[in-house]
């Protein structure tokens, strides 16, 4: 019956229409509509990758085999289980200009070599237009080579152009518009370069012991179960011995990747909830505080708190409905309508539609935030007796909700922040992320406290005194009914996500280019032949301004078990045990290295194989001296002990290996040296010529370059990121611009109350702007706090880097909060000074 009852009187107030309910409406569909957007570009990238997976992986299955082609028996194999095969191989080498006169520009490129059935799904698109197989048919007998735009340009030159790899002579005959299987699309050392197999038979660059990787391609018949394929073909090639990719799972490092920034953005769209809770907790707040009579006037005809409760909770369940809609329709259209300007900077397809899925689960975040944010000022209405009506109508609802709606509320959030880590696969982190957000709630409601009690403090000083507008200014900050809270929970929320960002940012570029060792490489080379690398030593020594030059033998392989059971079974995220891994020997400790547990082998051993092994990542993956690890090389498995432990050290930008292992292990595994040159700037250009010209078959990376790429990969990232904490910022700024409307009919009494005393306008102008200007700073100032612990944790604790104080972001923080709150303050504190006196004191008796 009084479910009956309330329902009526809802609908009944709520005839009135939203009036006091626009920042409600605004802050929750923002905060949806965010997630909503983030949710719906992943699903289409999903598709996207999930449509096109034969294209982008060139197949339906893919065998990559490391560093040696296929056997005899695999090909048959291969062939007996496929319509049709192609063979493909890659590896990075020196692109140089051979035209006449020219200064032999050198440019490192990733080289496809491919057969005549590639590419088996799809089709190259080339500048000028024409068949793949065509252009690599070459012109005069000269094979004929496509290059990417970028590798055209960084050489200098257009189709036509002579250019060698290696010993071989290719003819320019287009530019690469668009890679048929991108799979791998991304984060890349050197542009593309496509040149037939048979070509390279005489650029001497697929030696014993190079760093290549081939792909065979499958196109298998219709109906073939994919997952019994790649069983079969464990079973006949040998579990170790090659990676697995098919269709269904086309670009598996995309796919993380777009998984991972997504769970980020949606866990900043997260935030940008919590700071539009607060905006629907102070709508709430005010709505109820200008019912009081009439809820006490509910009270005084019999109406119970039970019925009060649900009159309002029905209320606020329709309007948080209708805001949670208007963010699933911005959230669901955003990314349709931008589809084809998102698709243009997309380098995998994506297909952008309507997902019930993401919509599903933004509604949920929404539904979850409104109920948190909402039922404790709701909650407090039972505490409204009838008595109101003549004695504190006028002051609001205060104090605290009984108990039991204390603990809903804490049920809620356990609820939201399991849905988060449902949602999202990162259970840890969405807990870290509320544990973040409430310290950050408590940070920021602190910071309102110590400002409204130092405000007065301030306001009593003699200094203080004598200037009537800062005085007025304090004393308004320090009083009751201040919207100090509400300005620094919405605003410094919104600014310390950006704070972070910021704290991050900067001191992830500081690490990568400015936190390098203070000796750092040159280059890197390799692909060096056994045979060349004294001479490949005594040639770059020769250059004047190069210093030294260090190498290494260098094997690939595959960690495939560990004690016996499968690494990614043992460890299936951690990087060490994802794809093949950098092998070097040593018959002694080799020079600058710290065995930090165990001991090393004799020089002169032949025993059993025995490993070094990375001490860090040894933690990470559990193991411990005596383990036993099988490594996969060349196709043959090597079953070895760790015998010690390393010191290894990444950030050094030199020669590191996770796994080192005895010579007599690896005695005549055909394999090739890697090196490091150290010099002065000046001896870049000389040492590159020097190499090109004598060691034509030696790749040559620069570490300038490579640092270069991986920053503007960071910025890209950044960008990403900080739009996200943008539209959180754009909601705390809805709350801001909330908050200063609700103030206004208190600015317009205070300053009718000013000007009949005698205050010129120019003064209570100002009092209003320093009292704005006050509020920012402390927003300012608690957000520049909470970002850089959030930025300290994150870099320190997460990524393992040095963290440094940027007082550069801080300080655009802290003007960015001062000039949100004055631009809000300014405007509505205009209006509040153009109401005439007597009509605001008229409307007060």
């Amino acid at each position: 019956m009084s479910l009956g009852i309330a329902a009526r009187i809802a609908r009944r107030e709520m005839r009135g229409g939203l009036r006091g309910f626009r920042v409600f409406l605004l802050c929750l569909a923002l905060g949806v509509a965010a997630i909503a957007a983030v949710g719906s570009v992943r699903s289409a990238i999903e598709a996207g990758l999930s449509g096109e997976g034969a294209r982008l992986l060139g197949g339906d299955a893919e065998i990559e085999l490391t560093y040696r082609f296929a056997s005899e028996k695999e090909r048959e194999w291969m062939q007996a289980h496929a319509q049709m095969l192609s063979e493909v191989a890659e590896f990075r080498s020196m692109l140089t200009s051979a035209e006449q006169g020219s200064s032999e520009a050198r440019a490192l490129t990733k080289v496809k070599a491919v057969d005549g059935a590639y590419p088996l799904v799809g089709k190259a698109g080339l500048e000028p237009d024409m068949p793949l197989a065509r252009a690599l048919a070459g012109q005069g007998g000269v094979p004929g080579i496509v290059v990417e735009p970028l590798l055209a340009d960084r050489l200098g030159v257009r189709v036509g152009a002579h250019l060698r790899l290696g010993d071989q002579e290719f003819i320019l005959t287009a530019l690469l518009q668009q890679e048929p299987d991108n799979a791998s699309a991304g984060f890349s050392l050197g542009p593309r370069s496509i040149v037939r197999s048979e070509a390279l038979e005489a650029a001497g660059l697929l030696q014993p012991g190079t760093l290549f990787e081939t792909r065979y391609r499958l196109l298998v018949p219709p109906g073939q179960d994919l997952d019994v394929l790649r069983v079969a073909a464990k079973e006949a090639l040998g579990e170790g011995a090659f990676r697995w990719r098919d269709r269904r799972k086309a670009a598996p490092g995309v796919e993380n990747f777009v998984k991972h920034l997504s769970t980020f953005l949606v866990l900043v769209g997260l935030a940008g909830l919590a700071v539009g809770g607060v905006g629907v907790s102070a709508a709430v707040r005010a709505y109820l505080d200008e019912k009081v009579e009439v809820i006490a006037t509910l009270r005084t005809l019999g109406a119970r708190r039970g019925t009060i409760l649900q009159v309002y909770l029905m209320q606020i369940g329709v309007l948080a409905a209708l805001g949670i809609l208007l963010g699933l329709a911005l959230g669901a259209l955003v990314p349709v309508l931008a589809g084809p300007l998102l698709q243009a900077r997309l380098p995998v397809p994506a297909r952008f539609a309507v997902y019930p899925g993401p919509l599903f689960q933004a509604a949920v975040y929404g539904f979850f935030t409104a109920a948190l944010f909402s039922l404790w000022p709701i909650a407090r209405t039972e505490k409204i007796r009838p008595a109101a009506l003549f004695r504190d109508a006028q002051l609001g609802v205060r104090g605290w909700p009984r108990a039991r709606f204390m603990i809903v509320s804490f049920a809620i959030l356990v609820a939201l922040v399991w849905v988060a880590g449902r949602f999202s696969g990162e259970l840890l982190l969405a807990f870290w992320m509320a544990v973040g957000l409430v310290a950050a709630f408590a940070m920021l409601s602190l910071c309102g406290i110590v400002t409204i009690r130092f405000a007065r403090w301030l306001a009593r000083l003699a200094p203080v005194r004598r200037r009537p507008a800062l005085r007025l200014a304090l004393v308004a900050v320090g009083g009751p009914g201040a919207e100090v809270m509400s300005v620094i929970l919405s605003l410094g929320l919104g600014l310390s996500v950006l704070a972070s960002v910021g704290q991050i940012d900067t001191n992830l570029r500081r690490a990568i280019a400015g936190n390098l060792p203070k000796v750092a490489p040159m280059f890197f080379g390799i692909d060096i032949q056994q045979d060349q690398i004294g001479a490949y030593k005594r040639e770059v020594l020769a250059q004047e301004g190069a210093e030294r030059v260090l190498a290494a033998p260098m094997l690939r392989g595959v960690i495939a078990r560990i004690n016996g059971r499968p690494a990614t079974e043992v460890a299936p995220d951690h990087w060490v045990v994802r794809g093949d891994r950098g092998i070097t020997f040593s018959a002694g400790v080799p020079e600058g290295t710290r065995i930090t547990a165990g001991k090393w082998w004799p020089e002169d051993y032949t025993g059993p194989p025995q490993i070094s092994f990375a001490e860090q990542e040894a933690g990470e993956l559990g193991l411990k001296l005596g383990d036993t690890l099988t490594l996969n090389i060349l196709g043959r498995d090597i079953t070895g002990a760790i015998t010690s432990f390393r010191d290894v050290n990444f950030s050094s930008v030199g020669m590191d290996f996770v796994v080192l292992i005895n010579p007599s292990a690896v005695a005549g595994a055909p394999h090739s040296y890697i090196s490091t040159i150290y010099g002065k700037p000046a001896a870049e250009a000389p040492v590159m010529r020097a190499l090109a010209r004598d060691f034509p078959n030696v790749t040559v990376i620069s570490v300038r370059s490579a640092i270069a790429q991986v920053a503007a990969l960071l910025a890209g990232v950044s960008s990403a990121i900080t739009a996200g904490a943008l539209a959180t910022l754009a909601t705390g700024a809805v709350v801001l611009i909330g908050a200063a409307a609700a103030g206004e009919r208190a600015r317009a009494y205070e300053a009718a109350i000013l000007k009949t005393l005698g205050a010129e306008r120019r003064l209570v102008l100002l009092s209003f702007l320093l009292r704005s200007a006050v509020l920012g700073a402390a927003a300012g100032l608690v957000a520049t706090a909470v970002g850089a612990i959030a930025g300290w944790g994150v870099i320190t604790k997460v990524m393992s880097l040095p963290f440094a104080f940027s007082a550069s972001s801080a300080l655009m923080i802290v003007s960015g909060g001062i000039l949100a709150v004055l631009l809000a303050g300014a405007v509505f504190s205009l209006r509040a000074l153009n109401v005439r006196p007597s009509a605001v004191l008229r409307a007060r008796e």
